[in-house]
């Protein structure tokens, strides 16, 4: 195994998912990548106060700040690439924004005509807190809420929505250190890209915002050609991992529910209407992000959820 570093630096640095954009990094299956990257709004220094400007990577701000691409030697589309984290180091601050964006779900929250509400994070990594300037002080779980793939269509796509096909934007808090996401191969040389550090995030997202940080990830990527599903998945400490995507919400839960289903089927060898009695005992369904213009739903199973008599 060998171990790389990708700083965070304007030549390191993508805002969009595009199979185009030329490698940074190549490495072999079974390498480990120490990735530094910015904030999603990739500010290069503090904020000042809550919300204050300052400077960014791209002015112009069209889409996440991300590191990569990493290219994997010889994956191709019909592989799967594993993605394990090994730790996560959130930098020193972070920021949440909440009522940026005036829609529907705002005003059925009563924010019409408000201003945007934002926090300011001192992140204490190896305390593992974060207190923000009201003195609020919570617990940090930190992950990636950026990792995928770009998808097989040429051109530059937004890195705002996660996609069924290369993950992206999953924003999903179980992918915390330990675990391993498992993204179907898009495109030759997988592509990954990196970013959207989360040093804490609740089911949903519901702001519209983490607590966005600089984060230093340590991952290693594999290939593996007999994973039990052809759709993005994971496996964590404690539990196996379905995910759905959708503009609609059914959709979304349809998808995750369905993978999850076929997971049971293998695991236990049951016929797929036994699977989904099997899965109303023992699966929870929860919503990983409304903040990306589509939603993400996640089935969640223990792995000591179902034992043998």
């Amino acid at each position: 195994m060998t171990t790389h570093h990708l700083p965070a630096e304007q030549a390191t640095a993508t805002q969009v998912l595009s199979r185009d954009t030329p490698p940074v990094l190549t490495v072999q299956p079974g390498d480990r990548v120490v990735v530094v990257s910015l904030d999603a709004s990739g500010h290069l220094e503090r904020q000042a106060t809550p919300g204050a400007g300052t400077q960014y990577r791209f002015p112009d701000r069209r889409g996440h700040a991300l590191t990569g691409p990493i290219a994997v030697t010889g994956t191709v589309p019909g592989d799967v690439l594993a993605v394990r984290f090994e730790s996560f180091e959130p930098a020193a601050w972070g920021w949440t924004a909440a009522g940026r964006r005036e829609d529907d779900f705002s005003r059925a929250l009563g924010l019409e005509g408000t201003d945007p509400a934002w926090l300011l994070w001192d992140l204490d990594a190896a305390a593992g807190t974060g207190t923000n300037q009201y003195g609020h002080t919570i617990r940090l779980s930190p992950f990636l809420g950026v990792v995928g793939l770009p998808p097989a269509e040429p051109g530059e796509h937004s890195t705002t929505p996660p996609r069924a096909a290369g993950g992206g934007n999953i924003d999903c808090r179980e992918l915390t250190a330990g675990s391993t996401l498992f993204l179907p191969v898009t495109v030759p040389g997988a592509l990954l890209h990196l970013g959207d550090g989360h040093a804490a995030q609740g089911d949903g997202e519901v702001g519209g915002t983490a607590i966005e940080c600089g984060m230093t990830t340590t991952v290693t990527v594999d290939v593996v050609r007999d994973a039990p599903l052809r759709s993005i998945h994971a496996l964590t400490p404690t539990a196996r991992i379905t995910f759905g995507f959708d503009a609609d919400l059914n959709r979304a839960t349809a998808e995750a529910l369905g993978a999850m289903l076929t997971w049971l089927q293998q695991l236990y060898g049951l016929e797929r209407k036994a699977a989904l009695a099997l899965a109303s005992s023992v699966v929870d369904l929860r919503v990983t992000q409304i903040a990306n213009r589509t939603w993400g739903v996640h089935a969640v199973l223990g792995l000591d959820a179902v034992g043998r008599a």
